[in-house]
């Protein structure tokens, strides 16, 4: 008896002691969280950020798994990464690049002059189908006077050249690696592929050897898919996902707003929704019926009913806030009785039947219905087609296997795609590829913005695709996840930026 009575006198001292460590060192008591749970509507078809289109690669692989000579932040800026320096010439045609020293790939092979100068020749190749690739083709030569410094000789100077370079599609790869990149990718950044559960989630796991790896908060980060709506808002409601960027969440925004759990974010970006027409097939080859297309959609009500209202209407395919920009939604306005004049004119027997494949993101299925009503009231019958994300890259983009199609282009530095030579809308104009070409041998900002502005005007004329609106972007994340990105002019999940309060 006096034995038990002893115990438990030990035993509760002893919790008081515990007691009073864990109240001296709250540390213990909860240790700092260093994992994180973050969400995305589509899976990458691969982790290869310059062999295919999807924006989805990006957003797992930029500056995570790979890295760029330069970085891209949320205010547009552009800093050092892998380059430490550069300096330019006056007509921006010779760009030398002062390299970062002692940095090595996750296979433990050095990042130097010679690693840069395969990426960009690889890019450039015939067989490259880097989406980037006319960034490339721009350089005239490059020259590596020593392992740490690179010299690009442009054909045309490039006052963007430093913003394109962070982009996802000037990663710096390793030679003897490259090939696999899409499953196995080897990069520079801070962390490394874990696990990839194919229509589920991408983990990455904080790679330990990185140069700064003690600033890197994060050690692990599961990515999911989850592209359904209602799945998007359960999931972060429940605690199974700490950060959602680009959230479909605009209709339930309160229930987050009100809740000091939750953090939200609204923020603005460069990317374009358009309804994609293809410029190669009967009767979308004759520009009276795409103009009749564009003024049969009432661009405000598609953002009302596919956007929730987070949107701007654009006319071209240009934003505001982009240097140039010019106000077009007037060249084609919304005016029914016009769309109906336009295809009588062109000679279509109604009802015109076209199809309309819509991908997996809720912005497209939503405004694919808005649209296709729409355009029944002018005599147009949309059959509309629900693909998956890897079928409308292979079908609608690859293939050009459609009529229409909605989609969000991300991309800020795109409009050369109006000159891209078999690019899926089927756009040729020998009056845009010649501007194109003066606007790339312009380097006088005032110049080249008046010349931006007479290409936006262009292809809105041409009616190239129904351009729709700006797209203004939510992130819903944990109140306590700190490093997040409000807008983004390219679409990124900087995971090293990210800690837990």
């Amino acid at each position: 008896m006096i034995r038990l009575t002893t115990v438990r006198a030990t035993a509760t001292a002893g919790a008081a002691l515990l007691a009073l460590a864990l109240a001296a060192h709250p540390a213990l008591a909860q240790p700092r969280k260093d994992t994180a749970v973050l969400a995305m509507t589509l899976e990458p078809p691969g982790l290869d950020p310059t062999a295919g289109a999807a924006s989805a690669i990006a957003e797992v692989a930029l500056y995570n798994i790979f890295e760029t000579l330069t970085k891209i932040h949320s205010d547009g800026r552009t800093t050092p990464l892998l380059a430490e320096s550069w300096s330019v010439s006056p007509d921006l045609r010779l760009w030398s690049f002062k390299l970062r020293k002692g940095v090595k790939f996750h296979n433990g092979e050095p990042f130097d002059a010679a690693a840069v100068k395969f990426s960009f020749e690889r890019a450039a190749d015939k067989a490259s189908t880097n989406k980037d690739k006319a960034t490339f083709a721009n350089i005239e030569g490059i020259a590596t006077p020593d392992a740490a410094m690179v010299e690009l000789t442009l054909k045309n100077g490039d006052p963007d050249l430093l913003f394109k370079l962070g982009q996802a599609t000037a990663i710096i790869v390793e030679p003897k690696s490259a090939g696999s990149n899409h499953t196995q990718p080897t990069g520079t950044g801070p962390y490394r592929l874990e696990h990839w559960a194919k229509g589920s989630a991408v983990t990455l796991l904080r790679w330990d050897a990185y140069r700064a790896a003690k600033d890197v908060k994060l050690r692990r980060v599961t990515m999911r898919f989850i592209s359904d709506p209602a799945a998007q808002v359960a999931a972060l409601l429940s605690g199974d996902v700490d950060v959602f960027p680009r959230v479909a969440a605009a209709r339930s925004l309160k229930q987050f707003e009100g809740n000091r759990k939750f953090q939200v974010l609204i923020g603005g970006s460069r990317a374009k929704t358009i309804v994609a027409l293809n410029n190669k097939r009967k009767p979308l080859d004759d520009v009276r019926v795409r103009r009749a297309i564009a003024a049969a959609i009432d661009r405000k009500a598609v953002i009302e009913g596919a956007a929730d209202g987070f949107g701007v209407p654009i006319g071209s395919y240009y934003v505001p806030g982009a240097p140039g920009y010019i106000d077009t939604t007037a060249l084609n306005p919304y005016d029914q009785a016009k769309a109906r004049a336009l295809l009588h004119q062109a000679g279509v027997a109604l009802p015109l039947e076209l199809t309309m494949k819509l991908p997996p993101t809720p912005y497209a299925r939503q405004g694919g219905e808005v649209v296709a009503a729409m355009l029944a009231k002018v005599g147009i019958t949309a059959k509309i087609e629900n693909v998956e994300w890897a079928q409308w890259l292979s079908g609608v983009y690859g293939q050009k296997a459609y009529d229409l199609t909605i989609v969000s282009h991300v991309e800020p530095l795109d409009f050369g795609n109006f000159a891209r030579p078999g690019y899926y809308w089927g756009y040729e104009s020998a009056e845009f590829n010649a501007l194109w070409a003066k606007i790339q041998a312009t380097i006088k900002i005032d110049e080249r913005n008046r010349l931006m502005a007479d290409a936006q005007r262009l292809v809105a004329q041409d009616a190239v695709a129904v351009y729709l609106y700006q797209p203004t972007w939510i992130t819903v994340a944990s109140a306590r996840l700190k490093g997040l990105w409000k807008d983004m002019p390219v679409f990124v999940n900087d995971l090293s930026a990210m800690s837990w309060q």
